[in-house]
């Protein structure tokens, strides 16, 4: 068993049963997934009869898509600790798919969040009910010139603006505009939760507003697959708005705010770090557990590696890491459960802390693997390539500590 259940809040028989289960789907199932996808081109990824979407099958035969949604709609109630739990196991498997379902989760949980009745109908309930892998969503937040800025501000309109317009035309609101090659899924979403500028009459800057949109509308059209480094299970492009309409009443309008009134990086509703710190644990956990089994097997000068002092204490470095990256990371899952916008320095912190442990930890994966940590079809060199990602992925993590700095420095509780 991991380490961490010696560690922290006991787990109960529930989180146990969750645990080992999710650990099984993510060994069996994502894993061996990410592991054949990654060796293809982006297109072949996503082509018709790729084990892609067998894969997307899987995840939405498994119910997946219920947690944290509404009872009433079939939603299942899960604890903090239960939904770190799932988020550490699936990313322990694949953090390409672990970043993949939770970008798909976003469109569906807003519109069920807002409770507009046709969005329920039309994109909510499909995608509870949906287990042939039909229903995917993406968040279009991020655009060629507008990066982590929108990402940690966008929510509380603090001074940022969208290239993404919306203007207004009787009971509809009509958008045009591009959104960046990172949309996580873009090429393959059936939903986008989209954000844009809400273009007005008075010459003042724009309101922020924040809607569903059905990805087969007339007037959306979508880029190649991204061709990237790591995750490369995690289907990212462009998505394009050619006077896409939606009604009025499925936009959610957010007042633009003086930036005086809000600190950038000041905690808000679609602030992703938190989960993301949770996620990066799974990785480097998955490179600290390949490590120390290589290490037990592999035998150097006589002996096998874990037998060398040296590597011993690399093995202990590497173990500490991941725990105190995990122990943050749920702390700060903890605190956002209780506060509704949450504390966007923690969050934020958390995920810049538990990146960059996993891309120490794998790094020196790598070096412990020797020549064969190089090797293309090797477990840590994949786990590498994709810890780097997540330097930058969601914000680059030195754009986020600067971001962040000013509310800590503001409202750190002494």
């Amino acid at each position: 068993m991991a380490l961490y259940e010696d560690l922290g809040p006991p787990l109960s028989e529930e989180d146990i049963a969750l645990k080992e289960n999710m650990h099984r789907f993510a060994k069996e199932v994502l894993r061996p997934s990410a592991l054949a996808l990654d060796r293809l081109s982006p297109d072949d990824v996503v082509a018709d009869g790729s084990l892609y979407w067998d894969t997307w099958r899987q995840i939405q035969d498994l119910g997946m898509q219920n947690r944290g949604m509404p009872p009433e709609l079939g939603g299942i109630s899960l604890t903090p600790l239960q939904n770190a739990i799932i988020m550490e196991e699936i990313s322990w498997g694949s953090i390409d798919w672990a970043v993949a379902f939770g970008a798909s989760s976003m469109p569906y949980l807003f519109a069920a969040m807002i409770g507009n009745k046709r969005l329920v109908e039309e994109a909510v309930v499909p995608y509870l009910e949906d287990r042939k892998g039909e229903y995917i969503g993406c968040w279009a937040i991020t655009e060629p010139a507008r990066g982590y800025d929108v990402m940690l501000t966008g929510v509380k309109g603090s001074g940022i603006s969208f290239d993404t317009r919306a203007r207004r035309d009787g009971d509809t609101w009509v958008i045009r505009g591009q959104k960046a090659a990172w949309v996580s899924n873009g090429t393959v979403a059936k939903h986008a939760l989209t954000f844009v500028s809400l273009e007005n009459d008075e010459g003042s800057e724009p309101d922020v507003g924040v809607t569903v949109v059905a990805l087969d509308s007339p007037g959306v059209s979508k880029g190649k697959p991204l061709d990237k480094l790591g995750q490369r299970a995690l289907n990212q492009g462009e998505v394009y708005f050619d006077d896409v309409v939606v009604p009025a009443d499925q936009m959610l309008v957010i007042p633009r705010r003086p930036p005086t009134e809000t600190a950038l990086g000041q905690g808000v509703a679609f602030n992703p770090n938190a989960a993301l710190g949770v996620a990066f644990v799974g990785l480097a956990r998955a490179a600290l557990e390949e490590t120390l089994e290589y290490c037990k097997q592999r035998v150097q000068g006589g002996k096998p590696l874990v037998e060398h002092q040296l590597v011993q204490r690399k093995l202990f470095d590497m173990v500490t890491k991941v725990e105190t990256a995990r122990a943050y990371a749920r702390a700060v899952s903890l605190y956002n459960s209780t506060h509704p916008l949450g504390m966007g320095f923690y969050s934020n912190a958390s995920k810049i802390y538990a990146t960059e442990v996993a891309l120490e930890v794998a790094s020196e994966g790598v070096q412990l693997h020797g020549g064969m940590g190089l090797s293309k079809g090797m477990l840590i060199e994949k786990l590498f390539r994709d810890a780097r990602a997540g330097l930058i992925e969601d914000g680059a993590n030195d754009s986020l500590a600067l971001a962040a700095a000013p509310a800590m420095i503001r409202d750190y509780p002494y």
